[in-house]
């Protein structure tokens, strides 16, 4: 038998009147407890959540890695680049990538009969991942590329439609600066919305040939490759190797590829994803912190209170390292409970924001509508046993009050 898991789970249970003693000040450690898990849990969710979700999106508008002319500058106004069947076969078979689309883009400004507004105009092919638009489309639907003529069909961002006031179906005029001025016409098929202003005010996806034709290239010309990774994690080994395995080719027009990462592309985007990382440090310590001084108070009052029985232990022969196991097993239990409630408290928030989204977000501001959650299996296990381990280590030293008291002394103490 575990005479000091015995005698604390006695203490920890023992009931007075058919209810549990439990002093005010340990309900308030494990209320402290309870909250501070409840907290970050919701911090992790959400910091992760709205990384995710900006960091889905800016992927969605460029892909996780681009391969273009290694001659072009940071503009949307690229060298082409001359795609070959065997490249492609190539990169779609190469490990860790998960599709491959050709896309060209150009600077255009689109035009109604009063209002104008700076757009790119960027051009996908059949082979179009159209995922991350069906996700956020909000009316009419994709379009669909007819090999026999090039298309006009578009999808425009709900912000655009709304700043120069277009509907579905609605037709416009884009012109396009270049040594001729040309213009085309576009129809509207569907309208999206993502919420990342910065890009909903840009993008007009439309058929690749269109541009092709304004830039006069060859229709195995692109401005460059969008390549999706299995990944997300591995991200920067595929683009590495990707790197010098291309880097070593040219194609049929000599031109070099350069490849690579959306980290690269949006610098300031993703070194600020990474800052919210620090933020969630903070919490979890500031959170640990309140929750293991109010711990620590309750153990405290748990051992002035049972002074009398300490040194009725220590009078019977029991020693100082016995007697703090006691005190370290009914501490288990207490936080065990707090745990338990702050798990159930954070879950049932994390799960009812997941659902339904009852706080809500300025767009323009978060790039979101709502308070984002996302809480993996190995966050919730990993948080719960960092808790329960800190807790629990932070015990060590409160415990330690226990080998001061003198056994003649504490039996006549009130």
């Amino acid at each position: 038998m575990n005479l000091e898991l015995f005698i604390a789970r006695k203490i920890h249970f023992n009931k007075e009147n058919g209810k549990q003693s439990t002093p005010p000040a340990v309900r308030i450690a494990m209320i402290g407890i309870a909250l501070g898990l409840a907290v970050m849990m919701l911090s992790i969710a959400i910091i992760v959540g709205f990384k995710q979700e900006v960091r889905n999106k800016v992927i969605g508008f460029g892909s996780h890695i681009q391969i273009t002319n290694f001659d072009s500058n940071n503009s949307y106004e690229m060298q082409p680049i001359v795609v070959s069947d065997s490249l492609l076969t190539g990169l779609r078979n190469y490990p860790g990538v998960k599709h491959v689309e050709p896309f060209a883009t150009k600077w255009g400004i689109l035009k109604t009969d009063t209002d104008f507004q700076g757009i790119i105009l960027k051009g996908i092919d059949s082979d179009f991942d159209w995922s991350f638009f069906n996700k956020n489309l909000k009316e009419g639907t994709t379009f669909n590329l007819d090999s026999a003529k090039t298309g006009t069909d578009v999808i425009i961002s709900r912000y655009l439609c709304n700043l120069l006031n277009l509907k579905l179906g609605d037709t416009f005029l884009t012109y396009f600066m270049q040594e001729d001025v040309r213009a085309r016409r576009f129809t509207i098929t569907g309208i999206y919305e993502t919420g990342f202003q910065e890009y909903d005010k840009l993008f007009v996806i439309a058929d690749i040939r269109q541009i092709r034709r304004l830039n006069g290239w060859d229709k195995d010309e692109v401005s460059g490759l969008e390549i999706l990774v299995d990944d997300y994690e591995k991200l920067d080994v595929v683009a590495e190797n990707l790197y010098f395995t291309v880097a070593e080719l040219h194609d049929r027009k000599g031109n070099t590829f350069y490849t690579r990462t959306i980290k690269e592309l949006n610098p300031m985007i993703f070194s600020w994803l990474s800052v919210l990382d620090t933020n969630v440090v903070v919490i979890l310590i500031l959170m640990m912190a309140v929750a293991g001084f109010a711990m620590i108070s309750g153990l405290i009052i748990l051992i002035l209170e049972r002074t009398n029985m300490i040194g009725i232990l220590k009078a019977l022969g029991q020693n100082d390292t016995s007697i703090r196991k006691i005190f370290l097993y009914i501490s288990f239990f207490l936080i065990g409970k707090g745990m338990l409630w702050g798990n159930a408290i954070g879950l049932a928030i994390c799960f009812i924001q997941y659902q339904f989204k009852l706080i809500k977000l300025d767009p323009t501001v978060y790039y979101m509508d709502a308070v984002p959650i996302h809480l993996s299996l190995v966050s919730f296990i990993l948080l719960n046993i960092g808790t329960l381990t800190a807790a629990m280590l932070m015990m060590l030293a409160p415990s330690y009050v226990i080998t001061k008291i003198e056994p003649a002394r504490s039996i006549r103490f009130e």
